[in-house]
């Protein structure tokens, strides 16, 4: 059995590479620490991490080769099944790319833009609440997770109210939307924030701020804001590493230049800048940030941008889609971070010749083992716990 699955999945290290006090831990791809079907081939002299390394594969998507088969609108389904717990954001992303091609980008009606950020941003927090629960079940804390998931299941049940589908919404077309926002969606969401105000301060008291849980993140898995960027870190991890950069401010798409809201970054109030407990306090921030994106929609839905009988959420979408021959990239800011695609169409043929998707939880993944270096075995968990990666969206 060894034999078999050395030569399937090989080791990068092997008995000839171990001093006599190291030994090799494999620990998944089937453990709930990892946050997914993720392998990693920790080496350790006693409780300690020498090294990790993380092995790939075990999810493969198949979704860039899909993707060369399938028209553009079609594609749509398989974005969402990336990054599963934002899939409102994968799609709006890829969307984007589409309607830059056709060139329609500047002609959609700012009704569908601020619902298109509205379900976004609802979209970004029930994907921080995922975070932080789990987070807190890896550290031991289990009342939180309850916690994050009663309040997330509210906006789970509203996303499937306007689209039809829990998780995987199809919600966002190009050109347009599926349907306008159901009749009275717009009151329900704000009674919904109002309700989730006292919760989020509840989850501070409980989690973030708690005793325990400070000692158990805070100067733990630091990460510099120099090794971020060379890493091609995005999302909350880097701005917990310090560096105030999202690209919903630097790239202003959409209308959230209209939108007033604050960028959270990591400032060692616990700790150490840029260590678990400031990517954990950034992602805390930014469902509050996120909230007042979403009253701000929800007042210019309602007045200066309200339901029309002559609104029509499909009169850009187009029956058929064939951008002319050009290459382009498109980025917008996920939960996770920087979801990109890049596009090369030929101008011949419905399908793309290339859809390239540059995932945030990949690179984020991927400075795990410079992080992880001489911490104690426990405290392994709470770094990758961190990073919030979800390996639908790295095995691409």
């Amino acid at each position: 059995m060894t034999s078999q699955l050395t030569a399937s999945e090989p080791l990068k290290y092997s008995e000839s590479n171990l001093r006599t006090e190291e030994m090799i831990i494999n620990i998944g791809p089937q453990h709930p620490a990892t946050h997914g079907v993720l392998r990693l081939e920790v080496v350790t002299d006693g409780e300690l991490v020498v090294d990790v390394v993380p092995h790939l594969g075990y999810l493969h998507r198949c979704f860039e080769k899909h993707a060369e088969a399938l028209a553009y609108n079609q594609i749509i389904p398989y974005t969402d099944r990336m990054d599963y717990v934002a899939a409102m954001n994968n799609e709006w992303a890829f969307v984007m790319g589409v309607e830059k091609m056709l060139g329609i980008d500047q002609d959609i009606p700012k009704r569908i833009e601020y619902i298109r950020v509205l379900v976004s941003e609802l979209n970004r927090i029930a994907s921080h609440f995922v975070a932080l629960g789990t987070y807190g079940l890896d550290i031991g804390a289990f009342t939180p997770f309850l916690w994050m998931m009663r309040d997330r299941e509210h906006i789970l049940r509203m996303l499937e109210w306007v689209s039809g589908a829990r998780m995987l919404y199809n919600y966002i077309w190009v050109g347009g939307l599926f349907y306008d926002l159901p009749v009275g969606f717009e009151e329900q969401t704000k009674a919904f924030v109002t309700y989730l105000k006292p919760k989020l301060k509840e989850v501070e008291t409980i989690l973030v701020s708690n005793k325990i849980f400070v000692e158990r993140t805070a100067n733990v898995g630091i990460l510099d804001r120099d090794l971020a960027i060379n890493y091609g870190i995005t999302g909350p991890i880097l701005r917990g590493s310090g560096l105030r950069f999202d690209l919903r401010k630097v790239d202003g798409y959409s209308v959230y230049p209209e939108l007033n809201f604050e960028v959270p970054v990591g400032e060692g109030f616990q700790g150490t800048v840029g260590d678990c407990w400031d990517r954990t306090w950034v992602r805390y921030r930014e469902c509050w940030e996120s909230v007042r994106i979403i009253e701000q929609c929800i007042e210019k839905l309602l007045a200066d941008h309200k339901r029309t009988r002559e609104f029509n959420p499909q009169a850009l979408v187009p029956k058929k889609i064939r951008p002319k021959a050009q290459d382009l990239y498109v980025r917008a800011e996920n939960p996770k971070g920087e979801l990109g695609f890049f596009f090369r169409a030929n101008g011949r043929a419905d399908q793309p010749f290339r859809c390239k998707a540059r995932g945030p939880s990949f690179s984020n993944l991927s400075v795990l083992p410079e992080i992880s270096k001489n911490c104690m075995l426990g405290d392994l968990f709470a770094i990758v716990g961190s990073l919030d990666f979800v390996m639908g969206e790295v095995d691409r």
